[in-house]
């Protein structure tokens, strides 16, 4: 072979073998949160490469000619957590109303909701429960670029009792409606915890209690043994993943912990020996305290039946003060918004009412962040702007330690290095 085809040869595998050269930003603002050392850094100097943070640095300046996104008057923070979502759904299709459109259509709700939740500053959402795993399908969506979204921790079906909370309960006995995900002892519970792993869930949900917005159960009465919770629990660490327990009443809360569950969702009826529980095996709490407004003032006219509207009523105050509570008594906590009882763009303003009950701001911040990264097992990746971590961004125009309410109104989005929002 002549010389000259052979170097041409060897310079064609170098041009597709060479990497491309990185991508940097960087990114500046008044001031920056350090939620870990919970603290503001002045004039921060934030540079992103391929996606990633790289260096954090106060008062620097930006190279000549680099690509620069100032943020003058704003405070940046990590892109927040909600570690209770669901997706595929909205608020305005209560009770029986859902029923009027085909199943397809939930699942372009879902892109809608991803795309509002991310506009809000989450960057990263945990969806406990779904149906026809809409929600795996508009992960893997968002993974490939087809659509905005945050990045999304999914349970797939919730696993419960047969005739249990997440199992069907509005439909009469000729549709033989049951939740594939539905089980009635360990052995059975143990399969649905592989099947779930097996369609791509990276969490698992499981119904240990009553709950507000399904027929005939109550909230209070537990739904699961020990020994079922157990197995599931065990299960789902079996195969790496985290477990989560919706649980509102005592006994079920008790039982979830003490079958080792990382988080408890909702935990209306905590008592103290739920809180001593919690804090001895480090279990997480995610309650839910900002959605009972909308669910008294809107839910009726979104065809939410009066039996639902009722235990939400029955139950809410009680929740509010058991967070109180548990928070004052040490339990860590995370930010759990339950978005579909209400508008999933506006589950921000759940800050306020942290506060309001007890937190300090910087607290509920961390809520969202640094303790939701660590339920999650992605500390060091999410909710903290460091190196190593992505980057993701959030930027709001005023000082949220002097008003958590502005968290309900981001003005900068960006996601893995990505604008998505600037105002």
């Amino acid at each position: 072979m002549h010389i000259r085809s052979i170097l041409l040869g060897v310079a064609s595998t170098l041009a597709f073998t060479m990497p491309a050269a990185a991508e940097t930003i960087h990114v500046t603002a008044d001031r920056m949160l350090d939620v870990e050392r919970g603290r503001y850094v002045e004039a921060p100097l934030i540079t992103i490469t391929d996606g990633k943070v790289t260096s954090v640095e106060a008062g620097g300046s930006p190279p000549e000619d680099s690509e620069v996104i100032d943020l003058a008057g704003h405070t940046i923070l990590p892109g927040l957590i909600d570690m209770h979502v669901h997706l595929n759904g909205r608020p305005e299709y209560g009770g029986y109303s859902g029923l009027q459109f085909s199943d397809r259509f939930w699942t372009v709700i879902g892109v809608e909701n991803a795309r509002r939740m991310l506009g809000a500053g989450f960057t990263t959402v945990r969806n406990l429960g779904d149906s026809n795993y809409d929600v795996a399908g508009i992960a893997q969506a968002i993974g490939e670029g087809w659509i905005p979204g945050p990045r999304i921790v999914n349970a797939n079906y919730g696993l419960g009792a047969t005739g249990g909370h997440c199992d069907e309960t509005f439909l009469p006995p000729s549709f033989e409606a049951k939740s594939p995900a539905a089980g009635d002892s360990a052995t059975e519970l143990r399969k649905r915890v592989r099947e779930q792993r097996k369609y791509g869930a990276e969490v698992i949900k499981a119904c240990a209690t009553g709950g507000v917005f399904s027929r005939n159960t109550a909230p209070g009465i537990q739904q699961l043994t020990l020994e079922e919770l157990k197995a599931i629990a065990d299960e789902a660490h079996f195969w790496g993943l985290k477990a989560a327990a919706h649980a509102h009443g005592t006994p079920g809360i008790n039982a979830a912990i003490r079958a080792g569950f990382d988080t408890i969702e909702h935990v209306s009826y905590a008592d103290e020996e739920s809180i001593r529980l919690a804090k001895e095996h480090g279990t997480f709490f995610s309650m839910d305290i900002f959605n009972t407004e909308y669910t008294l003032s809107q839910g009726a006219a979104n065809g939410v039946l009066q039996e639902n509207i009722d235990k939400e009523r029955a139950l809410s105050q009680d929740q509010r003060d058991n967070f109180r509570r548990a928070h004052e008594a040490g339990v860590r906590m995370v930010f759990g918004s339950d978005a579909v009882v209400m508008p999933h763009e506006d589950v921000g303003g759940q800050f306020r009412v942290m506060v309001e009950y007890g937190m300090t701001p910087l607290e509920a911040i961390q809520a969202a962040t640094i303790n939701a990264a660590e339920a999650l097992g992605q500390e060091g990746e999410v909710g903290v702007i460091k190196p190593g971590a992505w980057a993701d961004l959030i930027a709001v125009d005023g000082d949220p330690f002097a008003d958590v309410g502005e968290l309900a109104d981001v003005d900068f989005v960006m996601k893995g290095g990505e604008v998505f929002k600037r105002d």
